[in-house]
């Protein structure tokens, strides 16, 4: 079974680290809002989670500059790093997806970058 819920109980562990950025996977519904950790970390940078690397199906930029503006409630632009959850490699017998769909989702991140930094600066 994969793990369940918010980041809300990690928060007291996270919270004392003396780190300089989180890496947290926010593809998937089960991760919450955004809120839960950045009303408390937003002192640190985030690597936000944009894409699902265990699915087939591409997100697109637009998606992926929904979840980053909302983000922005709570980070500045230079404290935000667009991600994929996991990584697209991270089982040493295979591959978690084909090159050409990670590809793809690696495409998308690009773009929605792009549109954020025309927007955001």
């Amino acid at each position: 079974m994969l793990l369940q819920g918010d980041y809300a109980k990690l928060i007291p562990a996270l919270k004392p680290m003396r780190i300089d950025q989180f890496v947290l996977e926010y593809a998937t519904p089960r991760a919450g809002d955004i809120e839960v950790v950045g009303s408390v970390l937003s002192d640190r940078e985030l690597g936000l989670g944009v894409v699902n690397p265990r699915t087939d199906t591409v997100e697109t930029p637009e998606e992926i500059v929904l979840k980053a503006t909302r983000a922005l409630d709570f980070y500045r632009p230079e404290q935000l790093f667009l991600n994929t959850d996991c990584g697209f490699g991270c089982f040493a017998s295979r591959s978690v997806n084909v090159e050409d769909v990670a590809f793809q989702k690696l495409c998308s991140i690009v773009a929605a970058a792009e549109t954020l930094r025309k927007r955001f600066g």
